[in-house]
């Protein structure tokens, strides 16, 4: 059997695709991870963050966890909340998902926007 050098050379010259157009759907899809899922999840974050720094004396809250509750008190690291009468838990400020009125009445939707 007799190879020709066209043949041998057909077969050598067989390209591969760049590594760009390799990985440009790795890339495409990191991306659309990005914008969908993490970007989202650290402003979330920061709204939170803002929520809690922002916590007052007199602020109605309502926990993570259901509970509603006044603010009496607000420590370093956790806040006391008046439930009932005579009735206060401390709770940690990471506990408070939403804050329903401000001690000065404003509304807690007004001041997110």
């Amino acid at each position: 059997m007799v190879f020709s050098s066209s043949a041998l050379l057909l077969d050598a010259t067989v390209q591969t695709p760049s590594p760009i157009t390799q990985f440009a759907p790795l890339i495409f899809i990191a991306i659309i991870f990005y914008f969908l899922l993490i970007r989202p999840q650290q402003k979330q974050r920061k709204e939170q963050q803002k929520l809690i720094s922002s916590l007052k004396t007199g602020d109605k809250v309502v926990t993570s966890a259901g509970i509603h509750g006044m603010i009496t008190n607000v420590k370093e690291r956790t806040v006391l909340l008046k439930v009932a009468d005579n009735v206060k838990i401390e709770v940690d400020k990471a506990a408070v998902a939403t804050v329903l009125e401000r001690e000065a009445g404003e509304s807690a939707e007004s001041t997110a926007s």
